[in-house]
């Protein structure tokens, strides 16, 4: 079911939003944008006269309560969003009462779902080497069921709306859904957008094709990578894994952020690129620091030849020129990682350069995704949000979707 095409008008709607949103030391939110992102699904329900449940995780509870990871802190913020004064549930399982009281037109926030368990339906206290492991995962898949039974009984439809969590088989992403025929169950406005930008990226490509991997360790990109390598004409590697590739040639990199036991992986990514005739783009120099600290001294050197004491911490002049290069010309444009220690002022250099590349080819018609918590978090320190062609609010999921992965949270609504 689309959900354009379904009138919510005297409906309840279960909705799985992505509101693991960032908080200060105070509680108020620091970056509103997942929040914002599911504005349109929720005011079509509410527009409709249906009434809205939301429900989230955030942070990593572990199936504990923990006030700081709290969803009350954030009613006054969705409040203010969506227009109404939103109700909380201090007890997502058992909100029975506030989902009944609803009438259209209302909200109700449920609190955080993983202060149980069964929300992400891992044995909790056990380890996987136990021989009583596989019954009590068994008994966990069970109660997990029973959890997401009750989350459905609060609704007569459900809308899965969180990109960043559709990668995981949790209770309310992909088991909530078996309590719902197909006509009641649909993704939500954010979840189409998303699905129909990594099909614009992955199977819809214009070329040239620019691919920019950035962050520190290349083992959490290596699948994404490799399937990149039969798509692309250029991928840029950049940030901490400069280093790796730096001394897995034999180049001397000082105290750099290195993986050690992933010198023939990049190895063989660099072999792959030729054989796919790919355009590898990695730093050729950088900011080197003395110290991991905004004030620290710092000096442009080669990124193979980093002086003992020193750590390479940003792309260097040289560097964000090829980048640019790599990136202007596109028609295509992948970017999911920062090319240095951004959250420090004095090394955004080289992702700024690249943000400044996308935009300019994104003016020129490029279409450009930008994915990953940090590159989100680039875009939106630099003021560029609006001068890229789309961001996702998923991290994992994106990065799983274009290695050619099935999201749970997709395919559970599409079964």
């Amino acid at each position: 079911m689309k959900i354009e095409e379904f009138s919510f008008a005297g409906k309840k709607a279960i909705v799985r939003v992505d509101f693991n949103v960032p908080l200060d030391e105070n509680g108020n939110v620091t970056d509103d944008t997942r929040i914002r992102g599911a504005l349109p699904t929720l005011k079509k329900i509410l527009a409709d006269g249906g009434s809205v449940i939301m429900m989230s995780h955030m942070g990593k509870p572990k199936g504990k309560v923990n006030p700081k990871l709290s969803l009350k802190q954030i009613v006054k913020n969705v409040s203010e969003h969506l227009g109404v004064d939103v109700k909380f549930a201090p007890d997502c399982a058992n909100a029975s009462e506030e989902a009944a009281a609803l009438k259209p037109g209302e909200a109700l926030l449920l609190e955080n779902l993983r202060f149980y368990p069964e929300e992400e339906g891992k044995p909790v206290g056990i380890d996987k080497a136990d021989p009583a492991y596989d019954e009590a995962k068994k008994a966990m898949k069970a109660s997990q069921k029973e959890f997401a039974k009750k989350l459905a009984s609060y609704a007569d439809c459900y809308v899965m709306d969180a990109f960043g969590t559709a990668h995981r088989k949790h209770a309310s992403t992909a088991v909530i859904d078996e309590y719902f025929d197909k006509d009641s169950k649909m993704l939500g406005y954010l979840m189409e957008k998303e699905v129909n930008a990594v099909d614009n990226v992955l199977s819809n490509i214009k070329r040239p094709f620019t691919a920019i991997m950035g962050g520190s360790k290349v083992s959490t990109k290596i699948g994404i990578i490799e399937n990149l390598l039969g798509k692309v004409d250029n991928l840029i590697l950049c940030g901490g894994m400069t280093y790796t590739f730096a001394k897995a040639q034999g180049g001397k990199i000082g105290n750099s952020i290195c993986e050690d036991d992933k010198l023939d992986v990049a190895l063989d990514v660099i072999k792959k690129a030729k054989e796919n005739n790919v355009n590898l783009v990695l730093g050729k120099d950088c900011i080197a620091a003395d110290n991991f600290a905004n004030d620290a001294n710092t000096k442009v050197c080669p990124s193979n030849d980093i002086p003992e004491g020193w750590e390479g911490l940003d792309a260097g002049p040289e560097t964000r020129e090829e980048f640019a290069k790599a990136i202007k010309d596109a028609k295509t444009i992948l970017w999911n990682g920062p090319a240095g220690v951004f959250e420090f002022d004095n090394f955004i250099g080289g992702s700024k350069a690249i943000a400044d590349a996308i935009a300019e080819a994104t003016a020129k018609g490029a279409f450009s995704l930008i994915g990953g918590g940090d590159s989100v978090a680039c875009i939106n320190k630099f003021g560029m949000a609006d001068q890229v062609s789309y961001i996702s609010t998923g991290g994992g999921a994106l990065l799983e979707a274009i290695e050619g992965k099935v999201l749970p949270g997709v395919a559970a609504i599409n079964e």
